[in-house]
């Protein structure tokens, strides 16, 4: 019989989380974000998840083209651009749109514009602004420069006005707060046409009455995580990826023995430990702590020992009738992933990219 780990992806649960979005964001449109194959989803799957939504949003160009070839009729936004001249053309065969964040992608179309204008392509794209992020984007002071020049560009259609928050999650961040970043944006965009894209998860959710959107681009809370500021259930939201597993061994150990690579949990009391088949080789983090939480049998216990490769190790303390084949929950329905990723110092977003390719995918 197969390794009993699995995943099980849940497509109505994506595709409430896409209508809580929508209803959190009215007069706006919503892109279905997609980055790192649907959060580690799937492409297809996320696809399907998302069918409601305006448009679907991603890094790769391959695979927005693979989303063309699976049928995706909609709007498709390269969130990172192009990163060449040529992606251009394949822009242009696939009908996708893109950020436009720096000088270098203003020339590449400027050296485009009359091969592509001649074919009769003009591009939709998505100017982006840096107001403090400091990744991708041009400030404030040079934006309408951009604009200007990206709009004299014959093979340019329309242009979205875009910026991407770095605290949304924390209104009152002592550094660069939602309130001033918005406020850079305004100064920067003030007078230019074209409609706004500005928030992410966390701005749907915890900002939805006073931005002003054309579109969203809404990531992790379409996957059922929180960005901050409540938990997942407290926003309605439902988890879309639930990791399972089973007991597939048991020990009764000795006060002061030690469990795992390292020795680094040591027994107080007897205890009955159970033998979980999964490891950091699927994804699960290795840095996981102690008492990191873990569901038995519907019972939560804790994580006990180091993670290693194939297995980890649980306390069966609170559930004594746990044995060989006991059912294990690592994270989804009934173990909010929040709380393990909270627990291992990440973020539920690394748990879902990281699942790994060995692990067996199905739907429910």
């Amino acid at each position: 019989m197969p390794r009993p780990i699995l995943a099980t992806i849940h497509i109505e649960s994506m595709q409430h989380n896409l209508a809580l979005a929508k209803a959190r964001s009215p007069g706006a449109k919503a892109w279905g974000v997609l980055k790192a194959n649907g959060y580690g989803h799937g492409l297809e799957r996320a696809m399907r998840g998302f069918a409601d939504a305006d448009g679907l949003a991603l890094i790769e160009v391959d695979n927005a083209v693979k989303l063309r070839e699976m049928g995706w009729k909609k709007p498709i936004l390269l969130l990172e651009g192009f990163f060449g001249p040529a992606d251009l053309h394949t822009m242009a065969g696939y009908d996708l749109q893109a950020a436009v964040h720096c000088n270098a992608q203003l020339e590449w179309l400027e050296a485009v514009q009359a091969q592509l204008s001649a074919r009769g392509i003009r591009f939709d794209l998505h100017l982006k602004m840096n107001t403090g992020m400091n990744r991708l984007g041009f400030m404030p002071e040079a934006y309408a420069a951009a604009h200007a020049r990206l709009s004299a560009i014959s093979c340019v259609n329309s242009i979205t006005l875009m910026t991407h928050f770095a605290n949304a999650d924390d209104v009152d961040h002592p550094l660069l707060p939602i309130t001033e970043q918005v406020r850079r944006f305004e100064v920067g965009a003030a007078g230019l046409p074209g409609p706004r894209s500005l928030s992410n998860s966390a701005g749907v959710l915890l900002h939805h009455d006073h931005l002003k959107n054309d579109w969203v681009r809404p990531g992790i809370m379409l996957y059922g995580g929180t960005p901050g500021g409540a938990t997942a259930e407290e926003f309605g939201l439902q988890p879309t990826m639930t990791l399972t597993s089973e007991i597939i061994g048991v020990q009764d150990i000795a006060a002061g023995e030690v469990v795992g690579y390292g020795s680094r949990f040591q027994a107080e009391v007897p205890m009955r430990l159970g033998v979980v088949a999964c490891g950091y080789a699927d994804g699960y983090p290795r840095h996981a702590p102690l008492g990191t939480p873990i569901v038995v049998d519907g019972v939560r216990t804790r994580l006990i020992g180091r993670v290693s490769m194939d297995m980890l190790t649980v306390d069966l303390t609170p559930v004594p009738q746990a044995h060989i084949g006991s059912k294990v929950v690592l994270w989804g329905q009934g173990m909010p992933i929040d709380e393990v990723a909270t627990a291992a110092g990440t973020i539920g977003y690394e748990l879902m990219c990281a699942l790994a390719q060995r692990v067996p995918v199905v739907e429910g």
